[in-house]
């Protein structure tokens, strides 16, 4: 064996790394201008981990690509902004009033209408559903009662027997002439394959997979993922919250009962849910964009009588301009005075959250945080468990969901307004991922949300005592403090 020319060639490879591992810390620092903190965890993992730190960039990072990428996307939604200038309008003219919930907290629904052009709307009637049963009948129900077009947009939905009850159905609405469109994201249904599809497609159906992977079956694209859980009917009836598309949410997984929290509206608010369906639509689909839009929009948003509820509906990711839905959450931390309520299976604050967070602990507010008791990510769900045990250090009342497994992105303020969607309390989905959550302002649907929740850490919760976080093994301090040093990658 010639060991001079295996010196040589491991010198070579030793080199490559150097070089390749400076050219990726070189464009984390002066060209994607990340967090220090984002950018520290970054370069500490290429200094100390080389080879496999540079593969989990390739993966997890590449924020300046993404950038790029997904610039695109926002130019293509310009075109329907047009229905947000009347709402710009509308709130600067005098005889439009807040609701008192609303006019608590202007400044966010002030915040998100500048940011993401989120209609704030006040005719709206809300169903709430934590069970995947309950969930899944009532959307199968809006989607047999659909006249003339279903708008779906999920990021996950399994091969299995929920996953096909609803394409059954889908194609069985698209066979009678309904007009049914159904988007993906490409790593939500990775393992489903095309004949999983056909049937709706034969039927006149259209499907498309928003990102599509490079390679079959390998996404080199983690981060910005498509998150959005949205159904329309009609343009009379929308869905947002949640709740994927497969068995595990009926309970069925090994993560055992699900729970999770989405809602169904009826009203101005649909008109929201609409538009961001388009704009994600016309950029999968492309050559059969939606162009003539105005029968998807059935009322006109100043319609009364269908309810009371304000809502305002505000999407984030790579293709909008601001981060609207952290800002919101930001803004909401503000301004609460009596009570935060937090539900979330990631909780992975960045430091402005965290600071919102601590700041509301110190000035004795009722801050209650609710997390799984079992990881379905384990190295997110040790990262959590650090954060939460800082901020019960600071007086805050930590939970774990004992009954299953907790999915719930939910959050109550002062029992006044209430925000519920996909957006987890996670930098992922802060920063990266396309979200959409519902801003509800309504003081009795923020008590009903309230009382849930309370009834819920109370039966099927342990409280995490500061003396129960205190009595943890060194097994799981060693799991949470590396979690916690690579959390802002997770």
């Amino acid at each position: 064996m010639d060991w001079t020319f295996l010196q040589e060639l491991y010198a070579v490879f030793l080199i490559a790394v150097v070089i390749v591992n400076t050219l990726a810390m070189l464009t984390i620092v002066f060209y994607e201008r990340r967090s220090p903190q984002v950018a520290a965890a970054w370069i500490l993992l290429l200094i100390f981990i080389p080879v496999l730190g540079f593969f989990v960039y390739v993966f997890f990072g590449r924020h300046l690509y993404g950038k790029y990428k997904y610039g695109k996307k926002t130019k293509a939604d310009k075109g329907f902004e047009f229905i947000s200038s009347y709402q710009f309008n509308r709130l600067r003219t005098t005889d439009f009033t807040l609701c008192d919930a609303a006019k608590t907290f202007e400044p966010t629904i002030a915040l998100l209408l500048n940011q993401d052009h989120a209609m704030y709307t006040d005719n709206n009637d809300i169903e709430v559903y934590i069970h995947g049963e309950d969930k899944y009948m009532a959307m199968l129900n809006a989607i047999e009662e659909a006249k003339e077009h279903i708008h779906m947009e999920y990021y996950i939905i399994r091969n299995d027997a929920l996953g096909q009850k609803i394409m059954d159905v889908l194609s069985e609405k698209a066979a009678q002439g309904v007009e049914v469109r159904v988007l993906f994201d490409a790593v939500g249904v990775h393992k489903v394959r095309p004949s999983f599809y056909k049937k709706l497609r034969q039927n006149g159906g259209d499907v498309r997979i928003l990102f599509p992977l490079l390679i079959p079956f390998v996404n080199t694209r983690i981060n910005y993922r498509n998150h959005r859980k949205i159904l329309v009917v009609d343009g009379k009836v929308g869905f947002i919250g949640g709740f994927n598309i497969g068995v595990e949410h009926l309970g069925e997984g090994p993560l055992g009962y699900w729970r999770d929290t989405h809602l169904r509206i009826r009203g101005g608010a649909v008109a929201s849910l609409q538009r961001r369906f388009i704009m994600d639509w016309n950029f999968a689909a492309k050559e059969e964009a939606i162009t003539d839009d105005a029968k998807y929009y059935p009322n006109e948003i100043t319609d009364a009588g269908i309810g009371n509820k304000a809502v305002q509906i505000a999407s984030s990711g790579p293709d909008t301009n601001g981060t609207a839905i952290y800002s919101g959450f930001l803004s909401l931390v503000g301004q609460a005075k009596k009570s935060i309520y937090i539900q979330t299976p990631y909780f992975i604050p960045d430091q402005s959250v965290f600071e919102a967070l601590r700041v509301a602990c110190l000035s004795g507010i009722d801050v209650r945080i609710e997390i799984p008791c079992k990881p379905d990510h384990p190295f997110v769900y040790w990262a959590s468990y650090s954060y939460l045990g800082d901020l019960i250090r600071l007086g805050a009342k930590g939970y774990t969901y004992d009954r299953g497994f907790i999915h719930s992105k939910t959050a109550i303020i002062d029992g006044e307004v209430t925000t519920i969607g996909t957006a987890n309390w996670d930098i992922r989905s802060f920063k990266l991922n396309f979200e959409t959550n519902a801003f509800v302002y309504d003081k009795e649907f923020g008590e009903k949300m309230n009382q849930i929740i309370l009834n819920e850490l109370e039966t099927d919760c342990t409280h995490v005592t500061i003396e129960k976080y205190n009595q943890r093994t060194l097994k799981i301090r060693i799991k949470e403090g590396f979690c916690r040093l690579i959390s802002p990658l997770l």
